[in-house]
Formats: structure tokens, C-alpha cells, sequence
């Protein structure tokens, strides 16, 4: 169960309890309208607070976290998000042609550390450089260069300035693709087992195959 799960369905688990809660307070123990009311309110609340335990707890084990472990990830995320919509509407403004697949590449490994880290919460350790770091370079940059490229008239030490800029985000680009790799290099690890094991099937087939053949020509 993922986390918009487990956040959704104690909801959905809630909400129809206090129907039911409210008709037997009601009617079936004769409890006053306000009474009922409120009874209802506890069931649902309580209703919504065990399944969130349970679904929560879940999740976390699914992904061999402790709470503390999730809510210091959790907050590191949402700290993120901001930055990361920040370097994307700057880099997006840029008006630099010959720089454009780049800047799309990097928009592209950014949001995608950031989903998969979201996904599956544990693979933040294996991106603490980008968010740490990586991600507060790229959004200083990218500011940075939009400003510089918006100012009305430019010298010699601006346009410096910005063909600097636009190094370094090429550098930085090819740091987050580092990243990207360590967030994903078990599953390339996994990849790459599971393509030996079935090589390794095909070709113990094949040898089979040979074999059997020879011995009905005999």
C-alpha cells in the first residue's frame, strides 16, 4: 500500500461509520439528538484513528522505516517541493536555445529523484546529496541566471557571467544524472541479475536441446 493510500482509506473507512453510529445511539438506545450527534463524531474519529494506525504502520513496514525515519524524510520532501517548482519556472524562462535540451534534462532527473523518492521513502538515503545539496545549487543557479539574463543592457563582464552560469548548470546537470543512478542503481543491480539468470536459462536450454537432438540421431 503506498502512502495516498494509507492516507485516503481510513477516510473512506470513517465517514460511513457515523451513519450508523448516530441511528443506534438514537433510536436504538434512546439517546437525546446532540447526544447521538457527538457519539457519532467519536465513532468515525475513532474509526479514522485505528485505521490510520493500522494502515500507516503498514506502509512502514512494507518500507522497513520507523515513524521517525519516515517524518525526517517526510519533512525533507516537503521542503523540496518548493525548490524543485522554483528551478523548473526558472529554468524553463531561460531563453537560451543551444541550452534547452539540457535544461529539460535536468527538469526531467530532478522530478523524477523527487516521485521516486516519494514512492518509495527509503531511496532518500540514497539521494541525501541531491537533496541536501544538488537541488539548493540548481535552484540558486537557475535564479541566478534568470536574473542576470533579464537585465536590460549587457557588458562583457554579464555575458561572462551568464556563459559561466550556464557551465556550471552543465556540470550540475551531470552531478543530478550521478544522483539519479544512485537512486536507481539497485533496481539496475536487479535488472541485471534477473537478465543473467534468464540468459543463463536460455543457454541451459539450448545445451538441452542439442543434446536431445543428438541422442534421436543416434
Amino acid at each position: 500500500m503506498n502512502r495516498f493510500l494509507a492516507d485516503v482509506v481510513p477516510i473512506l473507512i470513517a465517514i460511513p461509520m457515523v451513519l450508523p453510529v448516530w441511528l443506534i445511539s438514537y433510536f436504538a438506545l434512546n439517546q437525546s439528538f446532540v447526544l447521538s450527534v457527538f457519539f457519532s463524531i467519536v465513532g468515525g474519529g475513532l474509526a479514522y484513528w485505528l485505521s490510520s494506525v493500522y494502515f500507516s504502520s503498514r506502509f512502514l513496514k512494507k518500507h522497513e522505516l520507523t515513524r521517525k525515519e519516515y517524518q525526517y524524510i517526510k519533512k525533507n520532501l516537503s521542503e523540496a517541493k518548493p525548490k524543485i517548482w522554483r528551478v523548473q519556472k526558472a529554468l524553463i524562462s531561460v531563453r537560451h536555445i543551444s541550452s534547452f535540451k539540457q535544461r529539460k534534462d535536468m527538469i526531467k532527473m530532478i522530478r523524477k529523484i523527487y516521485s521516486l523518492t516519494k514512492k518509495e521513502p527509503k531511496r532518500f538515503y540514497q539521494a541525501e546529496q541531491f537533496y541536501y545539496s544538488h537541488l539548493d545549487s540548481a535552484t540558486e543557479l537557475a535564479e541566478k541566471y534568470v536574473f542576470l539574463s533579464q537585465q536590460p543592457r549587457k557588458n562583457k563582464e554579464l555575458e561572462l557571467s551568464l556563459t559561466e552560469t550556464r557551465k556550471t548548470l552543465k556540470d550540475l546537470t551531470k552531478t543530478i544524472e550521478k544522483d539519479l543512478y544512485k537512486v536507481i542503481a539497485d533496481d539496475i543491480d536487479n535488472l541485471n541479475f534477473e537478465l543473467d539468470v534468464a540468459k543463463q536459462t536460455i543457454k541451459t536450454r539450448k545445451e538441452s536441446q542439442v543434446i536431445d537432438e543428438s541422442r534421436r540421431l543416434k
